[in-house]
Parts: structure tokens; C-alpha cells; sequence
């Protein structure tokens, strides 16, 4: 007869003995973690079934070894995400760009010129220095008007600047400064005509106008003034109230940049055309002026983090560079050469080409920012990490 095949139980407890007899012949020695000899005692190596109740608890190596399988793909590979490309749908940006082109940057330099130009006249005409009046007045018309012809170009038709006085929006920008300029353009203009009272007879209704204007323009000129710092710095707010990323982000910086620029670029008219006898006041708004300018470019060029680097490469960079010299040159030139007409012009002209260079690199530096999606993005995603590291210790 066959003899019986024994029970499964019966060969796992052999298949246990048999294993057990194998571990009494390893070296009574095993290395411990540090890698030091650690004695073995005989007793250690007998086989022990483990009760029901007992749980195995997994050891560090064996987690670790658990975590790198789980982080790793066949072939012993880790898995990374690949870095972000700043791509767009098709292409495109992420944002839409300002659809302005170079006149509405110069419709920046001309009303900065014009409110500027008004300052200086009030100081003229409150220190008795006709000159500088005379100058303050006239360049003050003539850059309010261009200021005014390069915004209905970019409108299209003029009638649209009509159109926006139908309405006044406070939380407009745009609407805000269409009202500013309307205020200031009349004001500018009425100071400006009362310069040619001189030219008039002095008898019959010309005279009557003759004597009828002078006080009639010191009024308009100071009604000017009084306007003239919102004329300078709102369309810095107009500039930041938009998407684009670092205009809109150098908010506080915007408004003390134009009005910098404001007075240097009238101080640079008062040095062209007056005396150096009547140029004190235009010297005085030459150093404030420079001095402001410059500190809010250095704030755009440092304190934007990402949204800071249109302003510093590129044709922006350029420029901004390019007025940070002129500036310091034409204010140099302000305060040591005041015995000089020709060292006062070159100044003045100086400090007029950096209120150019300045503005148009201000208008570029955010341009280019709208047409980079990393400028955009960025920023985003940095916004949202902060937010949730805020979040998270509250949660916890």
C-alpha cells in the first residue's frame, strides 16, 4: 500500500524545523547599524511563530525602503516634474497688451511738461521774475495743447473726448483726468494770451483789454498751479490702475516718477530761457525734481522682484539709464553754473531729455511686461503660495 501523504500542517511544521535547524549554524555575530560587532546571543536565533496577537510593527529601513519604491519608477528612476515652460494657448499672451503706441507716451511727457511749465510760471510771477513767468506761461499752452492733440489721436475721433465729460467717474482714472485737463487747459490758456497785453494799445476797447488781462492771467496762473500736480501724477495712476504687471504692481512708485519728471522738465525750461539772474526758483525745482525722479526709478528697478527686469533690459532699460544721466548732469550743471546762460541752456536741455527718456521708458518697461506670460504668471503663482502658507498654520 501507498503510504499516506501527511497532512499540510504536518509539512509546514517540518519545512519550519528544518529552517530553524539552518539559522543555529549562522555566526553567532551581526553587524549593528553604526556598523560595530554586536554579540549574538545562541538563544536569538530559535525560530518563533507569532501569536495572533501580535502585530508586526515595520522597521525604519523597511519604511524608507518602502518610500523610495513608491517614488521611484522601474529602472530605479525618480520621478520629477519637468520644469514649467511659460507657453500660452496658440501662442498668444496671457494677457492682452496695451493697444498704445508712441504718442500716448508722449501725451505722458507733454502734461508733465505742462503742469511742470505752470509751476514754474506761479513762482515767477509770486518772486516778481517776468522771465520765468513769461516762459512758465507759454510752454505751458503749447504742451497742454499737444498733450491734448495726442490724446484725441490715440482716441481716433475727437468727439470722443467730448463724450467723456458727459460723464464724471471718480473711480475712473481716465474719466478723472479728462476733467483735470479740462480745467487746467483754459486756466493755461487765459495766463498765457494775458502775456501779450503788452503788445496792445493802450487806448480805446483793445486798451480796455490791454489793462483787463494782467490780473485776469495772475488768477488763471494760479488756478493753473493749483491744478498742475494732478495733472502730473494722474496718469501715473492711470498706468498702474491697468493689468499690465509692472505697472500695475509700481503703483506707489508711478505717481512720484511723473511728478518728478513734472518739475524737472519745467526747471529745464526756466533754465533755457531765463537769465541766470531770475533762474533761482527753476534751480530749486531742478534739485526737488531730480531728486524725486530719481528715487522712485531706483524703486521700479529694485523693489518689483520679477515685474522689476523690463525696466532694466532692453530698449526701457536704455532709456531709464540714459534719463538717470542726463538728470544728474542737467542738475550739475543747475547748480554750478549759475553765472552761465550757456551752461543754464545745456541743463535745461538736459533735464528736458530726461523727462523724455524717463517717460517713454516707464511707457516700454510695462508694454513689455504684457507681452512676457512669465511676468504674469509668476507673480501669480507666488500670490497663491503665500496665501496658502498664511492659510495652512491657522488650519493646523
Amino acid at each position: 500500500m501507498t503510504e499516506a501523504t501527511p497532512p499540510v500542517g504536518d509539512r509546514f511544521r517540518r519545512f519550519r524545523d528544518r529552517l530553524a535547524a539552518a539559522s543555529l549554524d549562522l555566526p553567532a555575530q551581526r553587524q549593528a547599524d553604526d556598523g560595530t560587532d554586536v554579540a549574538v546571543p545562541a538563544h536569538a536565533h530559535e525560530a518563533r511563530t507569532p501569536q495572533p496577537h501580535e502585530a508586526r510593527t515595520p522597521q525604519p529601513r523597511e519604511n524608507a525602503a518602502r518610500r523610495s519604491r513608491r517614488g521611484r519608477r522601474g529602472g530605479g528612476e525618480e520621478l520629477r516634474v519637468p520644469e514649467a515652460e511659460f507657453t500660452s494657448y496658440y501662442g498668444r499672451p496671457v494677457l492682452k497688451g496695451p493697444v498704445w503706441k508712441w504718442d500716448i507716451a508722449a501725451y505722458l511727457f507733454t502734461g508733465g511738461l505742462a503742469a511742470g511749465s505752470s509751476l514754474l510760471a506761479a513762482g515767477g510771477q509770486l518772486t516778481r521774475r517776468p522771465a520765468l513767468r513769461r516762459a512758465g506761461r507759454v510752454t505751458a499752452l503749447g504742451a497742454v495743447s499737444a498733450s491734448a492733440g495726442f490724446l484725441i489721436r490715440d482716441l481716433g475721433r475727437p468727439e470722443r473726448f467730448h463724450h467723456m465729460l458727459r460723464v464724471a467717474k471718480l473711480t475712473s482714472p481716465m474719466s478723472v483726468g479728462t476733467w483735470i485737463l479740462s480745467a487746467f487747459g483754459p486756466a493755461a490758456g487765459l495766463a498765457a494770451i494775458a502775456e501779450t497785453a503788452g503788445w496792445l494799445p493802450r487806448r480805446g476797447p483793445l486798451g480796455l483789454v490791454g489793462r483787463a488781462l494782467p490780473p485776469a492771467g495772475h488768477a488763471a496762473g494760479l488756478v493753473a498751479a493749483v491744478t498742475a500736480p494732478a495733472l502730473a501724477t494722474y496718469t501715473g495712476v492711470l498706468l498702474a490702475d491697468t493689468a499690465v504687471p509692472s505697472w500695475h504692481e509700481a503703483y506707489p512708485e508711478l505717481p512720484v516718477i511723473f511728478a518728478g519728471s513734472a518739475l524737472a522738465s519745467g526747471a529745464g525750461v526756466g533754465l533755457l530761457a531765463a537769465p541766470p539772474s531770475q533762474a533761482g526758483p527753476a534751480r530749486r525745482m531742478a534739485v526737488a525734481g531730480a531728486a524725486l525722479e530719481l528715487y522712485g526709478a531706483h524703486r521700479v528697478e529694485t523693489r518689483l522682484g520679477l515685474l522689476s527686469e523690463p525696466y532694466r533690459s532692453g530698449r526701457p532699460g536704455r532709456l531709464l539709464r540714459a534719463g538717470r544721466l542726463l538728470t544728474t548732469a542737467g542738475v550739475a550743471g543747475a547748480l554750478l553754473g549759475r553765472r552761465s546762460r550757456a551752461v543754464g541752456a545745456l541743463s535745461g536741455a538736459a533735464l528736458l531729455g530726461a523727462s523724455v527718456a524717463t517717460r517713454f521708458g516707464i511707457f516700454y518697461g510695462g508694454v513689455a511686461s504684457a507681452r512676457d506670460p512669465r511676468y504674469t504668471v509668476v507673480p501669480q503663482r507666488e500670490r497663491v503660495n503665500a496665501r496658502r502658507t498664511e492659510v495652512d498654520p491657522a488650519t493646523d
